[in-house]
């Protein structure tokens, strides 16, 4: 659920108690409260004839103002109906606090119950998670100026505070978000975008490919292909010095993300071109499994190929190609010398005896 549809969802409930302020000045404390409280039940009939639905805050609220203000009748004392907002607003922080702070993310939940279909992938859950802390900071503030108000404040400047100031805050904060959004986008543009899975290889969004190598972890498609001669050596690349992630290190001899919109296939002959300039090679996936490092997650297709004529360095991402035997291999592993992730990969081609 977005925020404008939040602030859909909860703006019913906050009619009673415009009504309340408007009428309270026209007629005072007693008729103001019937009519507020007419109000409530006219808008809950009205929502459950047009949609079919019960709309519980419109009660909650509705209630409230009747138990509130009766209170404040009874003891001739306002106090207690100035507070409402506050304590209205203490519900929506600990709805916001559950949904940003904890695995619980109850407004995304919402989301999902009330936008049938709706499915957010990583990116969006963790976007929407600091809109949350965001908002969570602001209303606690607001919800403290309210109480502020009540005690401290004339009627007025509190019907301000806890009125329409709520949703000043709101407005304020979704043009900020909508701009910075627009910005980051128009950053985006230049960018190769790839798709985000779900680790059964299920397409759930796309990102740019800076963002999936920021630390955010957000799960992308990746093909490796292992390049075997006859006598069971490996080719591998160097990695130059230049690189953010194991720089110098030997590493698969093609490994390149998969772009969105782009299949399998294509990107595995794409990349072994571009890197190794291998083409008309045939090649067979050996296995699919995710790789987590300090600053991305794959999803992996591993490929391995007996094909290797007129390979060559063909990208500034290559410095040195070579084949190395079993032996050189295991003389070197656990040294530094080849990426966490290929030693990976050579435990489990080990495993399938492919050499």
């Amino acid at each position: 659920m977005n925020r404008a549809q939040l602030l859909k969802k909860l703006l019913p409930g906050f009619i009673p108690l415009f009504v309340f302020i408007a009428a309270d000045e026209i007629w005072g404390t007693k008729i103001g409260l019937f009519v507020a409280i007419g109000v409530g039940v006219a808008e809950m009939v009205w929502i459950a004839v047009k949609e079919k639905r019960f709309e519980k805050f419109v009660l909650f609220d509705t209630l409230l103002l009747v138990a509130l203000g009766g209170v404040s009748i009874l003891l001739d004392n306002d106090i207690f109906f100035k507070l409402k907002p506050g304590l209205i607003e203490l519900i929506l922080l600990v709805v916001l606090a559950v949904s940003a702070f904890s695995r619980v993310n109850i407004i995304g939940l919402m989301g999902q119950r009330y936008l049938k279909g709706a499915e957010f992938n990583d990116a969006q859950m963790a976007q929407m998670r600091r809109s949350l802390k965001i908002l969570f900071y602001l209303f606690s503030v607001h919800t403290l100026l309210v109480f502020y108000s009540a005690f401290y404040m004339s009627k007025e400047a509190w019907a301000f505070i806890s009125g329409g100031l709520f949703y000043i805050i709101f407005a304020v904060f979704f043009l900020f978000e909508w701009l910075r959004q627009r910005k980051i986008q128009q950053g985006f543009k230049n960018e190769e975008w790839v798709p985000l899975v779900d680790e059964q290889g299920k397409v759930t969004g796309q990102a740019p490919r800076s963002q999936v190598h920021n630390g955010s972890k957000l799960l992308h498609p990746v093909v490796h292909l292992h390049v075997l001669n006859r006598n069971g050596s490996i080719l591998l690349q160097k990695r130059p010095m230049n690189k953010q992630i194991q720089p110098g290190n030997w590493d698969t001899a093609v490994g390149g993300h998969i772009s969105a919109g782009e299949s399998l296939e294509v990107a595995l002959k794409k990349e072994a071109f571009e890197e190794i300039g291998l083409k008309d090679f045939s090649a067979r996936l050996q296995k699919v499994y995710k790789w987590e490092s300090e600053v991305e997650a794959e999803l992996i297709y591993l490929f391995t190929t007996h094909d290797f004529k007129n390979i060559g360095i063909q990208s500034d991402e290559v410095e040195e190609l070579r084949f190395w035997t079993k032996k050189q291999i295991e003389n070197e592993i656990g040294n530094g010398t080849f990426t966490p992730n290929f030693e990976h990969e050579y435990r489990m081609l080990a495993q399938l005896k492919l050499f």
